[in-house]
Parts: C-alpha cells; structure tokens; sequence
C-alpha cells in the first residue's frame, strides 16, 4: 500500500487528477443548463453529450505522458459533441488545456497541427450553417477570430513554458558538471602532489637504505610526513561533498602562506628550490588558492617529469594582480607528457579572468608562468 502511494506521488497523480476534476468541475458547470428549462434535445443525444464530456476530461488524467493522444482524442470528442448537442457548453475548455499540455511537453508540432485544425474545423462548420434547432448559429466570425487567437496563445504559452524548464535543467547540467570538474581538480592537485613525492621520496630511501642508511632514514620520514599532509589535505577537499545538514569543515583553505610547506616538501624530495616573493598585499581567498594549487601542481611536474635539479619559484604582487613564475632547469619537456596537469593550471587561472602558459623556457628548463588578477569586489586584505 505505502508502495502504491509513492508511485501515486513521484508520477504526479494527485497533480493529473486534480486538474482532470478541475476541468471537470468547470465544463460540468457550464453545461447545466441542458438540465434546466424545457428539454430541447433528445434523452439520448442529451446522455451521449455527458458521456463525451466525461470521457474528454477524464483522458485529461494522462496528458502528461501521452500528450498528443489525449490532445487528438479531446479534438476529436469535442467536436463531435458540439455537432451533436444543442446546450452547448464548455467542453472546449478541455480542449484547450490539452493543447497547453502538448506544447509544454515539447511536442509543437503536433499542438500546431491540432490547433489549426480545430479552427479550420471551426471556420468550416460556419460556413456550411452549422446552427442548433432555433436555426441560429453560436459561431461567427468575431467568435472565430477570438477562437483562432486563444489557440494561438495557448500553444505559445505551452511552449515557452517548456523553453524555460529545458534551460533551467541545462542550467542545472551544465553546473553540475562545472562542480564535478572543480572537484576533481582538487583532487588532483591534491593527491597528486603528494603521491608524486612519496614515490619520490621512497625510491630514494630504497636507493640509499644499504648505502647510507641516514639517509634512507630521512627519505622514510619524509614519506610519512608526505602521507599525513596527504590525508589531511584529502579530508579537508572531500568536505565539500558532505549534506548540506552537516556540519561545515573548518580546515583553512590554502592560500600564499602555505607556499613555505610546499618548498620544504620538493626539498625533501631532492629538489634545490629557490623562492622570491615580493612586496606584502595578501590577495583574495580564491586568488590565493589558485596560486597555491599552481606552485602546487608545479612542484608535482618538476619532481615527477622535468628530471631537473633546481627550480625556481617566483610570486610577485602588482597592482589588482598576482604574477606566478615557477622555472626549473630541467630539458623543458614537462608540458608534453601525459598527466602533467597544465590544463587544469589554466583552468584555475582562466576562472579567475586570468591567463596561464606553460611550456620550455628561453634559457632552458621549463617555465610556468601565471597572472591571477583580483576579481572586481573582492577586496585585497
């Protein structure tokens, strides 16, 4: 039973329902007056109307999913009914909304289609005499003119309100994969990173454990301090995937003063790091970020691709930017290989309005270079 009573819910049956009885409840009221004054029509005739009343509004049930079937049947219904019976009543409501369901579900054409015949039958029926049993006609032309220009606006109503919902789920798509690609950024950065210099890291202490156990010592300890920032860094980006209800992490996200580890982690891995820094201004949050996963995922390059021995990282701050320049002195092919990451460095600089190039540098070595620039109201601190 409580099966049931879901599958009513999540496929809108109360929501179909309730507007068939709507429709029901409107053409019923309009239609009562074949029931008063002297009977004009035949038991029968007057029996065979109801029924088609009934039938058409009731079919409204399934208009959402299968629109053009109910909006044919209720073309068809209606316009036998208006031929038939002399009290004629609202039934075309119901004609109407099934039009409006048509276009909304997307299948415009057919309400088109369905639209023009019904004011062609219309304007038919007109013109051969169609008059009820007093021989006086209820369609003229000012009536046909309004019929033509009601259809005209249900169908575009219809529609539009079906453009609006396909670019809000588009809307919707496209942020979710944004969201997911972001994601899957940090993960990179921050995985990558520290699995690039805890392979680093263990192949020296492998290489170095006979020969100068010291030393492999050191490489050991690197590793597993390597592996702690590792899983704190991981937690701290998998926060963002909690519920809404939980609570939020209260990690500090990296930014320029964070820099510092990052240069004693390629210098435990072997590396020779030089730093500069210029000038004092603290950027914004997100400017901050970006240049800490860039010098991040550059570190990563040198340490895994470039081969090289000494790098350079440069950060200076100018005027409403922030410039980035991390150089080693490698043979330069750290751009070319397979996984190196520059395209999400240039992903992270190009959200910020900025630009990012990475390739082999005049004087040798590989060169990334970056210019982050404030966005507008965010204020430097």
């Amino acid at each position: 039973m409580g099966g049931r009573r879901r599958l009513w819910t999540s496929n809108g049956g109360f929501r179909d329902a309730a507007l068939a009885g709507a429709v029901l409840l409107v053409v019923s009221l309009s239609s009562l007056n074949s029931f008063i004054g002297a009977l004009e029509e035949p038991w029968p005739v007057k029996a065979s109307g109801w029924t088609l009343i009934v039938l058409t509004c009731g079919a409204l049930y399934f208009s959402r999913r299968f629109p053009v079937a109910v909006a044919a049947l209720a073309f068809v219904t209606t316009g036998v009914y208006y031929v038939i019976t002399v009290n004629d009543g609202g039934l075309m409501v119901a004609f109407v909304v099934a039009l409006y369901t048509t276009a909304a579900r997307g299948r415009l054409q057919a309400a088109v289609v369905l639209a023009a015949l019904a004011v062609i039958g219309t304007g038919t029926g007109t013109l051969l005499g169609n008059s009820d049993f007093n021989g006086s006609s209820d369609v003229n032309p000012v009536a046909l003119f309004m019929l033509t220009g009601w259809v005209v606006a249900v169908v575009a109503l219809g529609w539009v309100w079906h453009s609006r919902l396909a670019y809000l789920r588009e809307a919707e798509r496209r942020a979710a994969g944004e969201e997911r690609l972001r994601i899957a950024r940090e993960l990179h950065d921050v995985v990558g990173h520290h699995l690039s210099l805890i392979n680093v890291q263990a192949g020296t202490a492998l290489h170095r454990f006979h020969r100068d156990p010291a030393q492999g010592e050191a490489a050991l300890a690197a590793v597993k301090q390597s592996s702690r920032e590792a899983l704190r860094d991981l937690r701290a980006t998998l926060g963002v995937l909690r519920q809404a209800d939980e609570e939020a992490p209260t990690a500090p996200v990296p930014g320029l003063g964070g820099i510092g580890e990052l240069i004693g982690s390629a210098r435990s891995a072997g590396l020779t790091v030089h730093s500069r820094v210029a000038g004092a201004a603290d950027p914004p949050t997100e400017v901050g970020l970006a240049a800490y996963r860039i010098i991040q995922e550059s570190l990563t390059n040198v340490s895994r691709h470039a081969a090289a021995a000494e790098v350079t990282v440069s950060v200076e701050h100018a005027p409403g930017e922030l410039l980035i320049e991390v150089a080693d002195d490698g043979p330069g092919q750290g751009a070319g290989l397979p996984g190196s990451g520059v395209d999400g460095m240039r992903e992270r600089a190009r959200a910020l309005g900025g630009e990012l190039t990475a390739g082999p540098a005049p004087a040798g070595g590989f060169l990334v270079r970056a210019r982050l620039p404030y966005r507008k109201g965010a204020p430097t601190r």
